[in-house]
């Protein structure tokens, strides 16, 4: 597979380790249009590349992924064709990630945040440092948490825990996040690396049917809950997308000010 084209993903390829970085460091690697559409199709190509059985996915620059990047969400705001074609790849993602049948491990140190987190969270294994950050703070920026988080929270940590910060939009370290269960584990910076690197082997060259026809079956359930909650958030989303709520929060947020609200 030629992986040459991407321009806001690295890709490099170790025997059947494929790892992909997101590229945007001078931008906590936040999410552009021509970032959103590449991660929209890598996981699709890298699904009918035999040469791979296991991806790591990275972030540079000392962040996993930010989310959204406020200049490319304010565009969007109030044109319904760009914010339900953007929802509508979303929940494509979504769907690839969960019927992608190699195995994913997230190596997270920084922030993951919106997209970004439901990234790492969709991810079969996630290795994080323990001052990375984890949050899907949807609602402060006025809109339902439609990018996967309302789905893949519940089933980690629980419905109570998952309400504590989907509905609060506050973040989580990774120490916490290791202690709750939202992630595989917490590992310092200096050891994350070689931690990543021998799970990646491991899978690498284990039983590549039994462990991707196992992690087939787990996550046949999680698509189960996936079709009942992803389309509806998805749709929310799209909505408030639309609302003064949300353009106050990002207007608010470029301006390093708080949202002041009007539920309008």
């Amino acid at each position: 597979m030629d992986y040459q084209d991407y321009k806001s993903l690295l890709i490099s390829q170790d025997k059947n380790i494929l790892t992909v970085t997101i590229n945007r460091p001078e931008k906590r690697n936040a999410i552009t249009a021509e970032l959103h559409g590449e991660l929209c199709t890598i996981f699709n190509v890298i699904e009918a590349d035999p040469s791979v059985d296991v991806v790591i996915l990275a972030g540079s620059g000392g962040a996993f992924c930010a989310g959204g990047d406020l200049t490319w969400l304010l565009s969007q705001h109030g044109d319904p064709v760009a914010t339900s074609n953007g929802i509508n790849a979303d929940r494509k993602l979504q769907a690839t990630l969960l019927d992608f049948d190699k195995i994913i491990i997230a190596k997270v140190d920084g922030p993951a945040v919106g997209l970004g987190c439901s990234l790492a969270l969709f991810c079969d294994f996630v290795y994080a440092t323990p001052e990375s950050i984890f949050a899907d703070p949807h609602v402060k920026v006025g809109l339902v948490a439609g990018d996967g988080g309302a789905f893949i929270w519940p089933q980690l940590i629980g419905y109570a825990r998952a309400r504590r910060y989907l509905l609060t939009g506050d973040s989580i370290s990774g120490t916490e996040a290791a202690a709750i269960g939202l992630i595989t584990e917490v590992v310092e910076p200096d050891q994350l690396d070689a931690k990543v690197a021998k799970m990646a082997s491991r899978m690498a060259e284990g039983a590549t049917h039994a462990i991707k026809w196992t992690k087939s079956s787990i996550n046949a359930g999680l698509k189960v809950t996936a079709n009942a909650v992803i389309d509806r958030a998805a749709a929310y989303e799209n909505m408030t997308m639309m609302l003064d709520d949300h353009r106050i929060a990002l207007e608010a947020f470029q301006e390093k000010k708080k949202p002041v609200f009007t539920g309008k």
